[in-house]
């Protein structure tokens, strides 16, 4: 038995510019935290030589190619693992359409533990690179890059996405008050909506092919490194006037990012006494966060009775196999 898990993680400031649409001429730059909400992937040996998943769904078949979920059939694939196998998956929340990457953090964490199933040490970096090759190369979904790296590597980061397809993670250093700060100043609350990330990433690559759009993006991957020295210099007093701005701008860039019902969400936010914030993920659903000063938060949950609040913590450590003891049976 093997039991790997994955982080999932919160984006602050430049999300879009990991889209291949942008990077591919520019320099995308994405500041972000992983979460301690994590997806768990158990892997063991199945002795009939068949494979049984267990996700929301359960599937039993007898070859790689009768599954389902594409995700599991082109890892599998990839790592040259015909059958013999049982996976089953598992959430700390409801993680589908939430904005938080989840998508992403159960291919980093199946991977390692396939990995793991096969004895095989994988890099951080392996990780996030044949998570991408799974979820953007082969499944083609319209997605970036950052969410596989977020949960592969862990922690607080500004990473960066090079024209040549290459991604560097630089580490946002910083005192642990600081930490402290931005964990105590940070509300998350659930808006009950899920969604699909694909069509309004859709979006979003197409707006990319107008200049007005690329203006746009550019302040935004600005704000990214803004964002990284305001915090290594000790300083979030302008936090949340960042993450207003970035959400104002990325709301501009494409259709199905915001709509009414989110704005006047956003706008009670505000209104309550958060500096900024902004809506997780893609856009259009998941979880709005509230960067405010946390005598406030309770003003700003009482103007939002209707969506549920949840507490998020930082992780610094990235995906790991949780447990290990392989059968070599």
């Amino acid at each position: 038995m093997i039991v790997s898990k994955a982080p999932l993680r919160m984006s602050y400031v430049g999300g879009g510019s990991d889209l291949p649409s942008f990077y591919r001429e520019e320099v995308g730059a994405v500041l972000s935290t992983s979460i301690d909400k994590y997806i768990y992937v158990a892997v063991n040996k199945k002795f009939d030589g068949k494979i049984r998943l267990s996700y929301s769904k359960t599937e039993e078949v007898n070859e790689v190619s009768e599954i389902e979920h594409p995700l599991v059939r082109q890892a599998l694939s990839m790592l040259s693992i015909p059958g013999g196998i049982e996976i089953a998956s598992m959430a700390d929340i409801p993680s589908r359409g939430s904005g938080l990457g989840s998508s992403s953090s159960f291919t980093v964490a199946l991977l390692n533990a396939l990995h793991a199933f096969k004895n095989q040490y994988v890099s951080k970096e392996a990780l996030a690179k044949q998570s991408c090759e799974i979820e953007i190369g082969r499944c083609r979904e319209p997605i970036g890059k950052q969410d596989q790296y977020a949960a592969a590597y862990g922690g607080l980061n500004l990473i960066r996405f090079h024209p040549d397809d290459s991604v560097s993670i630089d580490p946002v250093v910083c005192k642990p008050e600081t930490i402290k700060k931005i964990d105590e100043s940070t509300l998350v609350l659930f808006t009950g909506r899920t969604r699909s990330a694909s069509d309004v990433l859709k979006n979003q690559s197409e707006a990319m092919k107008l200049e007005q759009r690329r203006i746009l993006m550019r302040r935004m991957v600005e704000l990214a490194f803004e964002l990284k020295k305001e915090l290594e210099s000790g300083d979030v007093e302008n936090f949340g006037a960042i993450l207003n701005e970035n959400w104002r701008l990325k709301s501009q860039l494409a259709s199905g990012i915001t709509d009414p019902q989110i704005d006047e969400w956003y706008c009670k936010g505000i209104q309550a006494g958060a500096t900024g914030g902004k809506l997780l993920g893609a856009g259009n659903g998941g979880f709005i966060m509230f960067y405010a000063p946390p005598e406030n938060h309770e003003k700003i949950k009482t103007s939002l009775s209707g969506l549920t609040p949840i507490k998020f913590g930082f992780d610094r450590n990235g995906a790991q196999i949780v447990f290990y003891s392989p059968n070599h049976g």
